[in-house]
C-alpha cells in the first residue's frame, strides 16, 4: 500500500512535466521535473522495483509507476523530436553557410550530468557612476580564445525589481570558452528607478566596453544583447530603440514583448502579481500611464532595420506566456528580420537553469548557432 501511495504522489509530481504549474512553489519544483527528468524517472523506477515481491496492490502500482515513468522522461524524447530538425530549421532561418556543423544539439550522455564544472573565472568591474552616485558593476568573462572577440552583454531577470548579474551563470562561461567576451550586468531595478533606466544602462555598458575595447579585448563592432524574463524585455527594447549599427543580434529567453496587452492579461496572481510589478516598472497603471506601457514594448519598435533575434519560450510557462513569442515572431517576419523561435512544449520559465536538461541542451545550442551567425 505504501509502494501504490508513493508512485501516486509521485505520478501527481509528474503531471508538471505535461501541464502548466498552478502555484509559485510547484512552478519552481517544476524546473526541476522537466530539466533533471533523469533523477525524477530513477526514483521513480526505484520505488517501482522494490514492490514487485509482493501481491497485494502490486498490479495497480506497476501500471501507475510505468505511467509515471514515462511522464518524468517524456520532456527527453520530445526534446529529442526537437533536435532532429533543429540544425536545419536555424539554417533555414540564418545563413547556413555560416552555422557550425561540428556539435550537436542533443546528447543522451549529458542527461546524467547534473553540474556545468567548465567554469570561467569573472571579474567584477564598474561601468557607470551616475550623478546621483548610484555605480552599476558588471560580471566579465574574458573569451578563452585570443585576439578580439565578439561582446554578449547578458541582463538578468527577476521581475525588474530584483535578480542580479550572478544569475544563471553557466552560460556565460560556456560561451567564453567558445570565443566570446560575456558581459553579464547590473542594471538600476524599480521601483525606484522606472524604465527607460535599465535601457540606459546597456547602453553605458556598451560605451564602457569602447572605452576600454584594447584592454579587454573586445570587438566593439560586434555586440549581441541577450536576456531572461525582465531582462529579455529589456535586452529587446534596447535592441530595437537604440538604433545601434554595433549590435549585431539580439537573443531573448520568454520575455514579455507586447506590455499594453500583457498588462490586460495577468499573470495566475498563485504565482506572481504581475500588475503590481509593471506598474512598479513603468510607474503606475495602464490606465495612469498608457505611454509609458506602449513605450517599454519592444514589439512597437521593430522595424526594417532591427536586428537579427532569437526567442526561446517554453510552452508551459505560467508567468510570461509563449503568445508573446508569436507576437514577436509576427511582427518580425512582417519586417522581414532574420528570427527564430525555439519551441519547447514542456518548459517553463527559468528552464535553463540546467544547461545539461532537455530544454538546456537546446537552446544552449541555439544561442551558440544564433552567435557564429551573427557575429561572422
Amino acid at each position: 500500500m505504501i509502494r501504490l501511495i508513493i508512485l501516486i504522489l509521485l505520478l501527481l509530481v509528474s503531471l508538471l512535466a505535461v501541464f502548466r504549474a498552478p502555484a509559485y512553489h510547484l512552478w519552481l519544483l517544476s524546473i526541476a521535473v522537466t530539466e533533471f527528468p533523469v533523477v525524477f524517472a530513477s526514483a521513480t523506477i526505484i520505488v517501482l522495483a522494490s514492490g514487485f515481491w509482493l501481491s497485494k496492490y502490486q498490479l495497480p502500482g506497476t501500471v501507475v509507476g510505468l505511467l509515471t515513468a514515462i511522464l518524468f522522461l517524456s520532456p527527453i524524447f520530445r526534446s529529442y523530436l526537437i533536435s532532429r530538425h533543429l540544425k536545419s530549421d536555424l539554417a533555414q532561418a540564418f545563413r547556413p553557410e555560416s552555422l557550425k556543423n561540428d556539435i550537436e544539439p542533443f546528447s543522451w550522455g549529458k542527461f546524467f550530468k547534473f553540474s556545468f564544472k567548465d567554469t570561467v573565472s569573472a571579474k567584477s568591474l564598474n561601468f557607470v557612476t551616475y550623478a546621483d552616485g548610484t555605480a552599476l558593476t558588471l560580471d566579465f568573462y574574458p573569451s578563452q580564445l585570443s585576439g578580439k572577440r565578439p561582446c554578449i552583454i547578458v541582463v538578468h531577470g527577476g521581475s525588474w525589481a530584483g535578480g542580479d548579474s550572478k544569475q544563471l551563470p553557466d552560460l556565460n562561461s560556456y560561451l567564453a570558452q567558445k570565443g566570446y567576451n560575456v558581459a553579464s550586468i547590473n542594471y538600476r531595478l524599480a521601483p525606484k528607478y522606472k524604465t527607460p533606466a535599465p535601457v540606459e544602462d546597456i547602453k553605458a555598458a556598451m560605451a564602457y566596453f569602447r572605452a576600454h575595447a584594447n584592454e579587454l579585448q573586445i570587438d566593439s563592432t560586434k555586440f549581441v544583447l541577450l536576456g531572461r524574463s525582465a531582462g529579455a524585455q529589456i535586452a529587446l527594447l534596447a535592441a530595437y530603440t537604440l538604433h545601434d549599427k554595433d549590435i549585431k543580434g539580439a537573443i531573448e529567453f520568454y520575455g514579455p514583448v507586447d506590455m499594453v496587452w500583457g498588462y490586460s492579461i495577468p499573470s495566475n496572481p498563485l504565482i506572481m502579481d504581475s500588475r503590481k510589478v509593471m506598474n512598479d516598472y513603468v510607474g503606475g497603471t495602464y490606465a495612469e500611464v498608457p505611454q509609458k506601457y506602449h513605450d517599454s514594448s519592444p514589439l512597437f519598435f521593430v522595424d526594417k532595420n532591427s536586428p537579427p533575434t532569437l526567442m526561446i519560450h517554453g510552452i508551459n510557462d505560467p508567468l510570461v506566456t509563449y503568445i508573446h513569442s508569436i507576437k514577436l515572431s509576427v511582427k518580425l517576419l512582417e519586417n522581414h528580420i532574420p528570427h527564430y523561435w525555439l519551441k519547447l512544449p514542456w518548459a517553463t520559465h527559468g528552464f535553463d537553469y540546467n544547461l545539461y536538461g532537455p530544454g538546456g541542451q537546446l537552446s544552449t545550442f541555439a544561442v551558440e548557432q544564433f552567435l557564429n551567425r551573427v557575429t561572422k
